[in-house]
């Protein structure tokens, strides 16, 4: 059986390798731009690469609160 190409360890390689070089072009990219800043937090060195991380880890725990919160039992649907 074939595996999905999500799952290959080749392509979870490769996209680690995509994301990470993504993240240095982010880092970088603020060294060589010149930030107008709306407030003193987004004028920080790397605001974009820290903040969609931060972001995501909270998005991740947000949902996993509400799966929590939300879980009902494996037999919640059994009529008996």
């Amino acid at each position: 059986m074939k595996q999905h190409w999500l799952v290959r360890p080749g392509t979870i390689r490769l996209l680690w390798a995509v994301f990470l070089c993504v993240l240095a072009l982010t880092v970088l990219a603020s060294l060589i731009t010149d930030v107008h800043a709306w407030f003193w937090l987004d004028g920080t060195f790397a605001f974009n690469a820290w903040y969609g991380f931060a972001t995501c880890i909270g998005m991740v725990v947000f949902a996993k609160l509400i799966g929590r919160l939300l879980h009902r039992k494996d037999t919640y649907y059994d009529r008996n």
